[in-house]
């Protein structure tokens, strides 16, 4: 037979040597090629961002997105989508002075229910089309309410009335029985209020600053929502370690049981600077602020509420939260791994704090300080609205949510 010579006929008339050697060889090629598109494919993720995203935006992803989150790469590329196609419709019904506008400030350490209030309103998530909409806000302000002097009893009744008016003029929450939608409240009277409402809370995504367990707060359904004391008074603690020479902070009322333990049995402790009042501001200006910058770990107590504004606190001035709770679901704690920049301990630890905190290497110390540095700008309020600061973590938090409802 002429013509092409069979390329396999070696392999057929070949020794059995020969036809081991030709299958090791051809083995070979298969494992070399086999790497060289694995090691190829670790580039591919660049390829799902953004086609308006630029080349500096996307080195500046694979710079900061650290061990301080859970899934790095998972959070870089779902954000990256959430700015693309997320949609917000606000329902625009209700008493204008009561609903839809701003709560009355944007100051104080309820400032967060506010900043959402006027971020929503400017950023590219809002839309008019509810058809489009991927989840809606129901804007009560329970703290507007709170000061035009409304008593619990008529809050309840407001936001009842008014969550049922929406349900009878429009179509979207009978589709997933309020699933879809979500309300903002940071100060403890909305929670409250609402709780007077038990549809909206069993059904809707609640956006709170109280997220305790036991006390309703649902992980999976609900939202965390930090409370930041706006605007800051000094700027944010950066590269400044050797400054932090006090091993521990804590001033404060004693409005809880924690508190009062931890002032009764460390008070008088020489290492740890605990004082069991509010700082007088007759000692300085700005006194409690500026031991933030000379402390190394700033103790975190729940108060009235499990929640505190001396986390952010802490967390802008570069001193490392210490938080002492048996029940709070912090703030972003499905996107940030609080143990790379805080100490999470237990009430009980309390009788140990000192000796718990002694303990830490100074390595350590440093480590989780320079973590801490990289979260501040998700724990800032800005506006309008800045990339990852506060409200795109929540919003992003929301996005999350959104992918467990189907209708």
């Amino acid at each position: 037979m002429t013509g092409k010579s069979n390329p396999f006929s070696s392999l057929i008339t070949s020794p059995p040597c020969n036809l081991q050697r030709s299958l090791l060889t051809i083995s070979a090629l298969t494992l070399i090629t086999f790497t060289y598109l694995s090691l190829k494919s670790l580039h591919f993720p660049l390829q799902y961002s953004s086609p308006d995203l630029s080349v500096t935006r996307q080195v500046e992803s694979l710079e900061e997105f650290t061990d301080i989150y859970h899934s790095p790469e998972v959070f870089r590329l779902n954000y990256e989508e959430m700015e693309k196609n997320f949609k917000v419709f606000i329902y625009p019904d209700g008493d204008p002075n009561t609903f839809y506008q701003t709560p009355r400030k944007l100051t104080g350490k309820y400032a967060s229910e506010g900043f959402f209030f006027q971020n929503i309103r400017e950023s590219h998530f809002r839309t008019d089309n509810p058809d489009e909409a991927h989840l809606f806000f129901i804007p009560i302000s329970c703290h507007k309410m709170r000061g035009k002097g409304t008593s619990y009893e008529n809050m309840t009744v407001i936001v009842d009335n008014y969550v049922q008016s929406l349900i009878m003029k429009y179509p979207y929450w009978n589709r997933t029985l309020g699933a879809d939608h979500f309300f903002v409240t940071c100060h403890d009277v909305g929670v409250r209020a609402t709780e007077g409402v038990p549809f909206l809370v069993k059904n809707s995504i609640r956006v709170v600053c109280s997220p305790s367990y036991d006390v309703g707060f649902i992980p999976h359904k609900d939202v965390a929502l930090p409370q930041v004391l706006q605007p800051f008074a000094l700027p944010a603690g950066g590269n400044d370690i050797e400054n932090r020479t006090t091993l521990g902070f804590w001033a404060g009322h004693r409005n809880s049981k924690i508190r009062v333990i931890l002032a009764r049995v460390w008070e008088n402790d020489t290492e740890l600077d605990i004082s069991n009042n509010r700082i007088n501001r007759a000692t300085g200006p700005l006194v409690y602020q500026k031991r933030f910058y000379r402390t190394k770990f700033c103790i975190c107590p729940g108060g009235s509420q499990v929640n505190s504004a001396r986390i952010t606190d802490s967390i802008h001035y570069g001193c490392i939260p210490v938080i002492l709770s048996n029940y709070y679901d912090l703030p972003f704690n499905d996107i940030l791994n609080w143990e790379r920049f805080a100490v999470i301990l237990k009430e009980s630890d309390v009788y140990r704090l000192k000796y718990i905190l002694k303990e830490i290497p100074d390595e350590e110390f440093v480590l989780l300080h320079n973590n801490l540095v990289k979260v501040q700008k998700h724990f800032q309020w800005n506006t309008p609205p800045l990339r990852y600061d506060a409200f795109h973590m929540v919003m992003y938090d929301l996005w999350l949510r959104h992918h467990v409802i189907k209708y």
